[in-house]
């Protein structure tokens, strides 16, 4: 009788499911930490390489450290698409011993089909710059989108200068700047930069980015009743844009924020000398 409700409790499908998701739980903790074992070696890496020669032998160990982190991470739990992508650039960018351009090209179109966002975007990237055949730019393209679909940064902002320059698309300014937008809140020095000219430009503000802004309803107000203090607030977005840009270590940023520091102390020199006058 005891054996008959063990064996019963033992073979619960629920039971399984739950052993199996413990197992695949456990398997993906271990890679994400030869992951990061692995990332550790390559930032060092990054470090000082350039002081030194790209085949120097002192970065041998650090490299081979962060390939085999990166393989055992692959073993361990195959379906992580990090893992995937790590190996790749490995594959793809350094003079790590084993090397093979192939192996690193397979891993990269792997972990993007996956869906890793890193290796859309580098996908597109490197499928728009290295390659010559017809249908790069529409591969390119596909990846992308994809990459901007989990809102990538870089797949952001490269979108927006498509857009914006109307390279293989059809020009359109609200879309880069939605694209702009949505990169710099995300910390993307060069979208910001992108943003906040445009905005100085008196491009004018799309619905879709106002509907995102936390005070879209004033903004729309204020666009409706004066296009002064329009102007003022574009101008107030702008300076934000170049903060988050300053921020991530650009020094365009600072050089914008001196310049609106600049125009306004002029404003100010001119409309004290008007009303003097």
């Amino acid at each position: 009788m005891q054996r008959h409700v063990f064996n019963k409790l033992t073979w619960r499908p629920g039971l399984a499911q739950f052993t199996q998701r413990r197992e695949m739980h456990s398997r993906n903790k271990e890679a994400m930490q030869l992951i990061a074992k692995g990332w550790s070696a390559l930032k060092e890496v990054d470090r000082v390489i350039d002081y030194c020669e790209l085949n120097d032998r002192r970065l041998i160990p650090l490299l081979r450290a962060a390939k085999e982190n990166f393989e055992l991470a692959l073993e361990t739990d195959n379906s992580n698409t990090h893992a995937r992508y790590w190996l790749s650039k490995l594959h793809l960018k350094y003079h790590v011993p084993g090397a093979c351009k192939a192996v690193g090209a397979a891993l990269l179109v792997e972990a993007a089909n996956m869906g890793d966002p890193d290796a859309q975007y580098e996908l597109a990237c490197r499928l728009r710059v290295e390659n010559e055949y017809v249908q790069s730019d529409q591969q390119a393209f596909h990846y992308l989108e994809k990459a901007v679909d989990q809102l990538h940064p870089g797949a952001l902002y490269l979108l927006g200068a498509v857009y914006l320059t109307g390279d293989c698309v059809k020009k359109d300014v609200a879309s880069a700047l939605w694209c702009f937008h949505r990169a710099s809140e995300k910390g993307h020095a060069g979208a910001a930069i992108a943003y906040g000219s445009l905005l100085l430009q008196g491009v004018e503000i799309p619905e879709s980015v106002m509907n995102l802004s936390s005070k879209r309803g004033s903004l729309a107000r204020k666009a409706r009743n004066n296009a002064e203090s329009l102007v003022r607030d574009q101008a107030e977005m702008a300076r934000e844009r170049f903060h988050i840009s300053a921020k991530a270590g650009c020094d365009l940023g600072l050089k914008w924020l001196e310049r609106l520091e600049e125009e306004e102390k002029h404003l100010l020199t001119g409309n004290e000398s008007v009303e003097h006058t």
